[in-house]
């Protein structure tokens, strides 16, 4: 064994797992490119095959050639820039009619040759068993008489043996997506704690498996294991394949003005090569094609080829084709580069309307089963009462997994302009999906501060409030109470990224530069702030940005910035799918078997430690104390929220982007002039110095006495502190903590605090000397 295959026998045996098995060995082109300026040669169809087990070489091959004379071939066959082959052959030798004297025009070859035993001994065996090997065939054209190169062709060689695999796509997949729909079915079941650490652990492998996908849209020329890898995970960006969608969107962008891109149906007259050089030199190669396309491409493909070199990552060279960057994804996904946008958009739309339809089945299916007697009423009972809201939080959390995907694309529809529809549909998902997550964040921090002004605690709002966590918990629940501001720098991450990719796809270095300072920002951001709820989640989240940031010192390498010779280059490339393949697998067993972990426990919560927020505390003595009405009301006053026909509604659920919620926000006028209230600014101040230090007064008691009482006038309400909206006086306003009262206010429900006539009085808070409300939620000490 020569001395660079043994580095490659690790990898090779790892492969053996995954590459799929071929009848028998094999050697293969399609595509034949250019590699001298000038080149007296060139091909728009060239496809070889050679198979070792019967010593012969399949030709298929359409060449123009402006050569006359006798020549010779100078073939060099290298494998991650190491030699494997070197010979020169003579056509005269073999025999071939129009190669041996060559003459100029165009030459159609279609011809079986023999190849001897030595020259199939010097090729090692595993070049036919590596997955996408590195390696190509160069083949100099040397006049015969002065030795003059005259032309110079490269071609690809490929085993048929690859690691884009449908099964890794199915795969990976389904793990994600059963990852995601069992935390759903366990919240539902009211394992809180459980639920969040699985649904957390299942975004951040989905936003893993994104990273992937985004490091082969980029225009960095990358080592043919490394597209392959990245290919396995570009169904996360909604780029999969379906024949009978891709004819339905080629007839709409027809249909709205397009003029939809046709490479794939012209691969049998065109080659395409899909690029592994620098952007400059398929830029020198447009310069000669500007030439030479004229006469060397058919009519009946000019005017879709023509249509396609406008376009922004197909460089055209002598009647090829190279593709880059994100049309190289969909060249091998088998899209055309004008559907791709369509594509993206339509699953992502696919997904939003399946979901919600089984969330209303899901419902509906709870409802029979209750009264068929199938399912205990109380099960799945937050879920029954509460659906309209959680659905909402679930297409939130859609829009957050989606935005990556429809960033990149839409932006990237703005450089291609399909057609005039396409370009509207893309501002329109880009601004509504981008706004739609800044109102959400907006409304997070919003229900956060409020919480620590009345509180002095970020999580007990958050967390307390079943229509602040079912709405808009997707996104801090995998934060811890804290760091709830942090989905603002995770959206300005991905967006950075998503623009880095879809402008700068021309310049590959450029978008190495930016992967690899955005994903230091987010390495150093993550280890410092450690914003997840707890040290497994960080420790799991870390680990993700650490390798995200080696993916991109390694993109980095592949722009041949540092001019290293092609076998660093190659085994950089084997390092990147090796590295990413074990950490994926890790990543994917530890999610499984967390997952199974709390579908067997018999409490799945006291897997997980306790968080520091103590939201745990929060949200079940929201649970708790929900068994009646008037406790509704004793804990929605408590925790200052509001209370009427909706019910709790602490996230000002009836608000939206579009109501006048934001002038009521924003303007302390508003309230005085439209609700006959103060308005926030008289009464921020007064709010500030006079509110109790915990949500409750200690000197009441848990049940007030019964009694009849005038139930207070309007004008002894206080002015609500954020101008939103009024709020009842709370029961338990007592001389020294109320909400601003100087004198105790009447209660509506028995005897002032402190009477003989309360029979809950001093016995009660003598053996109880902290308010219930704060027993169990932080507040003891």
């Amino acid at each position: 064994m020569r001395w660079w295959s043994s580095p490659l026998a690790l990898a090779a045996s790892l492969a053996a797992f995954v590459a799929p098995t071929l009848a028998e060995p094999v050697l293969q082109t399609h595509s034949l490119n250019s590699c001298l300026k000038d080149s007296g040669f060139s091909a728009s169809k060239f496809i070889v095959r050679f198979t070792p087990n019967n010593g012969t070489a399949y030709f298929d091959i359409q060449a123009v050639s402006s050569v006359s004379g006798h020549v010779k071939f100078d073939v060099l066959v290298t494998a991650y820039g190491y030699e494997l082959l070197r010979q020169v052959v003579d056509p005269c030798d073999t025999g071939l009619v129009g190669l041996c004297p060559m003459t100029s025009g165009k030459i159609p070859l279609e011809f079986n040759l023999p190849v001897t035993g030595d020259v199939v001994s010097q090729i090692p065996s595993i070049a036919y068993n590596f997955p996408d090997i590195d390696a190509k065939a160069r083949v100099l054209i040397n006049l015969t008489e002065t030795g003059e190169s005259v032309a110079c062709v490269e071609a690809d060689i490929s085993n048929g043996k690859t690691v884009d695999l449908i099964g890794v796509k199915w795969a990976t997949a389904i793990v994600a997506c059963l990852a995601l729909v069992s935390s759903a079915f366990i919240s539902g079941l009211g394992h809180q704690n459980a639920a969040a650490h699985v649904a957390a652990n299942a975004l951040s492998l989905f936003g893993y498996f994104q990273a992937q996908a985004m490091i082969g849209l980029t225009g960095v020329p990358l080592p043919p294991v490394v597209m392959a890898w990245t290919q396995d995970f570009q169904w996360s960006m909604g780029i999969i394949h379906l024949e009978f969608m891709q004819d339905a969107i080629t007839w709409y962008q027809r249909a709205t003005g397009g003029a939809p891109a046709l490479l794939l149906d012209s691969l049998s007259q065109v080659s395409v090569q899909v690029e592994k050089r620098a952007v400059d030199v398929a830029a020198a190669g447009m310069n000669l094609a500007r030439r030479h396309l004229a006469p060397l491409v058919p009519r009946a493909v000019a005017g879709p080829v023509a249509a396609l070199a406008k376009r922004a990552n197909i460089q055209t060279e002598f009647g090829s084709y190279i593709v880059y960057g994100i049309q190289r994804v969909a060249f091998k996904a088998g899209i055309e580069s004008t559907n791709l946008f369509m594509t993206g958009l339509v699953f992502f739309c696919l997904l939003v309307v399946i979901t919600s339809a089984a969330v209303a089945a899901w419902k509906g299916f709870c409802e029979v089963a209750v009264r068929k007697h199938w399912m205990a009423h109380d099960r799945f009972l937050e879920f029954r009462n509460g659906w309209l809201t959680i659905l909402k939080g679930i297409l939130f959390r859609l829009t957050l997994i989606g935005f990556p995907q429809m960033s990149i694309l839409c932006l990237w529809e703005f450089t291609q302009k399909d057609s005039p529809a396409l370009v509207v549909l893309a501002v329109f998902f880009l601004l509504g999906m981008t706004a739609t997550l800044a109102w959400a964040a907006y409304k997070v921090i919003l229900i956060a501060r409020r919480s620590i002004l009345m509180h002095h605690n970020p999580a007990y709002i958050l967390f307390s409030d079943p229509q602040a966590l079912n709405k808009w918990g997707f996104l801090y629940v995998q934060f811890r109470a804290t760091a709830y501001y942090f989905i603002l720098p995770t959206l300005g991450y991905l967006f950075v990224k998503a623009m880095f990719i879809a402008f700068a796809q021309h310049s590959g270095t450029v978008q190495a530069v930016g992967f690899l300072i955005v994903e230091a920002a987010a390495l150093i951001s993550a280890s410092v702030l450690r914003p997840w709820m707890d040290k497994k989640t960080n420790s799991f989240n870390i680990a993700i940005c650490a390798m995200n940031f080696i993916n991109s010192i390694f993109l980095m390498i592949f722009t041949e910035v540092f001019n290293q010779p092609p076998l660093v280059t190659g085994v950089v490339g084997l390092v990147l799918w090796i590295a990413n393949a074990i950490f994926a697998l890790i990543l994917l067993l530890m999610l499984i078997v967390s997952t199974i972990f709390v579908f067997f426990r018999e409490n799945p919560d006291g897997r997980y430690q306790i968080m520091a927020d103590d939201r745990t505390s929060f949200m079940k003595s929201q649970t708790h104390l929900t068994a009646t009405t008037e406790l509704d009301a004793l804990a929605a006053t408590a925790r200052g929220d509001k209370y009427g026909k909706g019910g709790l509604d602490l996230d000002d659920d009836a608000e939206s982007i579009t109501s006048d919620s934001l002038r009521r926000q924003t303007d302390p006028s508003y309230g005085h002039q439209h609700l006959g209230v103060p308005s926030a600014s008289a009464s921020v101040a007064t709010f500030a110095n006079a509110r109790s230090p915990s949500p409750a007064s200690p000197a009441m008691p848990l049940f007030p006495a019964d009694g009849p009482r005038s139930p207070p006038r309007y004008n002894d309400r206080p002015a609500s502190p954020f101008g939103a909206s009024y709020r009842p006086q709370s029961p338990y306003g007592g001389g020294g903590g109320g909400y601003g009262a100087s004198q105790p206010p009447a209660s509506p429900y028995g005897s002032p605090p402190g009477s003989n006539n309360n029979p809950y009085g001093g016995a009660f808070r003598a053996q109880n000397n902290s308010s219930p409300w704060q027993r169990g939620a932080g507040y003891e000490h």
